[in-house]
């Protein structure tokens, strides 16, 4: 039996709980629904903890892999691979507490809104699980921690965490609003990432590098966006208030823009690899499986079907059979 509207734009929602970077998580749909009490007002002492590391999203810290991005290219021309792969390691982990403290600060500021959400009135701070006041507590708890740990590797590593901290928070209060700066700061989030691993090595990363990572990342914020903008016009489910601001034409401009730099980048950085590299022809081979993710990528953007990219990646087999094979021509490009 097919489903009725009302079915569809509750799946909707429920889809639109599960966001991919701390600054999405800030944003709120329109026509809530009554607000609701919080479950419990006096959680116990280990609800309280299971609460603070839930709304801490450890689930999401997967997306902090991009920091062995830097590393990996450079792996192969370290003088000590050790100390290079234990500096990805603490910028991963610092990486990972800086977020999530993003993300408690987050849901503190977004309480009432997320109490009148059919879904997010169930996080730990909606429920009341956690008082907003702790969640504060455990931010600058976690924030602290994280700056803490990135010293450990370099102070050019705390300065890149507290740069993003500042950017998200802005964001979360007040710069989720405007257009374009949200999709601008959205993206940031994957290119500081990269930048995190790379400043933790003291590695001197390629101009192509980076302007991979920043197109790449734009073309998959951009592209969640329209996807969410066709979901909207086919079954009129709910979608975020900032989204209003822009139309479907606007965000595919942004999107297929945003594909032809990212592919041409790409392609400029592997010939650059290959002149690098001992002549490897791998690093040109690699733009084969690299150009048909992107497009397979696509596919599910046009269709109005993206979600989160992380939850993309684990559900298309095809897409994870070309990123396998993406990674292995690079290997051999600079391991071979």
């Amino acid at each position: 039996m097919s489903e009725t509207t009302d079915e569809r734009a509750e799946n909707a929602a429920a889809a639109e709980g599960a966001e991919a970077t701390p600054a999405e998580h800030a944003e709120s749909v329109d026509a809530p629904i009554p607000p609701t009490a919080p479950v419990s007002a006096n959680p116990s002492p280990l609800g309280l903890v299971l609460g603070v590391v839930k709304t801490a999203r450890p689930k999401q810290w997967v997306k902090n892999v991009l920091v062995f991005a830097a590393p990996f290219f450079a792996f192969s021309k370290a003088t000590n691979r050790t100390e290079l792969a234990i500096d990805a390691l603490i910028a991963f982990v610092a990486f990972s507490l800086t977020a999530s403290s993003v993300y408690l600060i987050n849901d503190a500021v977004d309480v009432e809104a997320d109490r009148a959400h059919p879904t997010k009135r169930n996080r730990p701070i909606a429920a009341g699980i956690v008082p907003v006041g702790v969640a504060y507590a455990a931010a600058a708890g976690f924030l602290v921690a994280g700056l803490a740990v990135s010293f450990a590797a370099s102070w050019q590593l705390a300065v890149v965490l507290a740069v993003y901290e500042a950017v998200q928070l802005a964001y979360c209060f007040g710069l989720k609003h405007q257009p374009v700066v949200d999709l601008a700061i959205v993206g940031s989030g994957f290119l500081m990432r990269s930048i995190a691993g790379g400043v933790a090595g003291g590695i001197a990363m390629s101009q192509w590098f980076l302007l991979v990572t920043a197109f790449g990342s734009l073309f998959m914020v951009a592209g969640k966006r329209y996807a969410e903008i066709m979901l909207f016009e086919r079954t009129g489910a709910k979608i975020r208030s900032s989204l209003k601001k822009y139309s479907a034409s606007y965000l595919r401009f942004v999107w297929a823009t945003s594909a032809a730099i990212l592919i041409m980048s790409y392609c400029l950085w592997a010939f650059e690899i290959r002149q690098t590299e001992h002549n490897s022809v791998w690093a040109v081979v690699s733009m084969v499986p690299f150009v048909i993710a992107v497009l397979r990528y696509a596919v599910d953007v046009d269709g109005g079907n993206a979600g989160a990219p992380d939850e993309i990646a684990l559900k298309d087999r095809v897409l994870q059979v070309l990123g396998a094979s993406w990674v292995l021509t690079l290997f051999l490009s600079f391991y071979l």
